[in-house]
């Protein structure tokens, strides 16, 4: 959703999931990835990418048809944390030596020091105020 050019040829968008739908206020809800894969489980070899955005679902509780979970995904209210971790895991996995990763979180059900209790990697920094978080990490550095 933050995307300005989702149509970059520089950039392969994967989600897990396609939609087009309407909202209950009548916009129009696409989504629509280059590549759909599982953050936990990415279709790429090692090293690939000096660059990754690593933006999962942050909510766990959002009722199935809901516009939220529509728009935004869901995490399984059990496995969270360990699906995040993989995630995380995944990401530098595919990222370059000292590549860098952009995570961006939202804390409206899950809060940010909870999901970097969870993971074992670090930020170099980001922002700390605001509800949405934007962290910069580097692939070589805990």
């Amino acid at each position: 959703m933050f995307w300005f050019d989702k149509q970059n040829e520089n950039v392969v968008f994967m989600d897990n999931r396609t939609l087009d739908d309407t909202l209950c206020d009548g916009r129009t809800l696409e989504v629509k990835p280059d590549i759909i894969a599982d953050f936990r489980n990415m279709p790429f070899e090692d090293n690939t990418f000096r660059l990754v955005v690593y933006d999962p679902p942050h909510l766990i509780n959002a009722g199935e048809s809901s516009w939220l979970a529509k728009k935004y995904g869901k995490l399984n209210t059990d496995t969270w944390k360990q699906d995040l971790k993989q995630g995380f895991s995944e990401c530098m996995r595919v990222l370059e030596d000292n590549g860098v990763l952009i995570f961006k979180w939202n804390e409206e059900q899950i809060k940010l020091k909870d999901v970097l209790n969870a993971i074992e990697y670090k930020p170099l920094f980001g922002n700390k105020k605001s509800k949405t978080h934007w962290l910069v990490f580097m692939k070589g550095i805990s």
